[in-house]
């Protein structure tokens, strides 16, 4: 029987700690077959909108994901398949004329805030994660890296929270979490989840000779 790659799927709100989990799985398997494939990357192209009507986007609806895509890539890297991973210009509010080249791996961590909210996508997981960190946490860490790494005024962070980011979590992300094998509370700090969630992988991979 033909190998396929093992598929994790983590999940989470915005500040979950998600990407710090990625990154722990990721370095524990450093010098393995393992790529990082991210939901963010799959906003839907909007060249076709003008710049006014890209401005109202809603980064935390379902809606604007290209999931299709994302499913295609992720069947193609499942076949041994590289990829053309396109790349979200945020300055733009749209995709730009440049994409990534991703060479298939034995381990694929697919992260994103609403990768369990679609069905197709979570019949492809092989684990499907939740990373479950408490709201007051996640607006602090949201704060922190929007005005540091984005240039965002504290105002426009709390306002942009409080209509859209934790509406959109209560109603998408959150109900999501029912869908999770496995459910890691306060993110990348959480090293005892983290080790047991290595553990499984790692048990995974030599059941399929990965390892």
């Amino acid at each position: 029987m033909k190998k396929k790659p093992v598929v994790i799927g983590v999940a989470g709100g915005s500040g979950s700690g998600k990407t710090s989990v990625t990154r722990a799985i990721y370095e524990s398997f450093k010098g393995h077959s393992i790529l990082m494939l991210e939901q963010d990357f799959y906003y839907k192209d909007q060249s076709h909108l003008p710049f006014e009507e890209r401005l109202k986007t809603n980064y935390d609806h379902p809606l604007a994901f290209d999931n299709d895509l994302l499913i295609e890539h992720l069947n193609r890297l499942l076949q041994y398949e590289s990829i053309e991973k396109p790349v979200y210009d945020y300055t733009i509010h749209t995709r730009s004329d440049q994409v990534i080249l991703v060479e298939p791996k034995d381990v694929i961590i697919l992260e994103g805030i609403l990768i369990l909210e679609d069905e197709r996508l979570r019949n492809l997981m092989d684990i499907k994660v939740f990373v479950d960190t408490d709201a007051d946490l996640r607006i602090i860490r949201r704060l922190l890296r929007d005005i540091k790494e984005r240039g965002r005024t504290m105002d426009s962070v709390i306002e942009q929270y409080v209509n859209v980011v934790r509406p959109m979590h209560n109603q998408f992300i959150e109900p999501t979490k029912r869908y999770a094998d496995i459910i890691i509370p306060e993110g990348g700090h959480n090293y005892v989840a983290i080790d047991l969630m290595v553990t499984k992988i790692k048990t995974i991979l030599e059941q399929k000779a990965f390892l």
